[in-house]
């Protein structure tokens, strides 16, 4: 290899270390808001507290595998029929804290009340 093709090939490992860096950096850090304010029905809104879930879960395809992950997937998934109206909580969120809580292990809430807020 010649001098000029050695430093075009460090240029471009260079250029592709520093597009890729902060991807890797941030790959852990939570994404979207905080905490997300999900239409409850007649039982209330539900307080969903997404980054405390992004932390427990990890994997974000194992409640994104249902809808986009974008503001509002949730509610058109509904809107448009992808979803049904309890699918979600029924079949993931119950699902899963109740499998931790039989676990013996931390959980979220297992009964209507402790989600929706009247």
């Amino acid at each position: 290899m010649n001098f000029k093709n050695w430093k075009a090939s460090l240029f471009c490992l260079t250029l592709a270390g520093l597009l890729v860096s902060p991807a890797l950096i941030f790959a852990d850090q939570p994404q979207g808001r905080k905490e997300i304010s999900l239409y409850g029905g007649k039982s209330g809104p539900v307080l969903f507290p997404h980054h405390t879930h992004q932390k427990v879960v990890k994997d974000c395809q194992v409640c994104h595998v249902n809808f986009a992950q974008k503001e509002g997937a949730l509610d058109s998934a509904k809107k448009s029929g992808d979803l049904k109206k309890k699918q979600m909580m029924n079949k993931t969120c119950l699902k899963c804290h109740r499998a931790l809580k039989k676990a013996g292990e931390k959980s979220g809430p297992t009964s209507c009340k402790k989600c929706h807020i009247k």
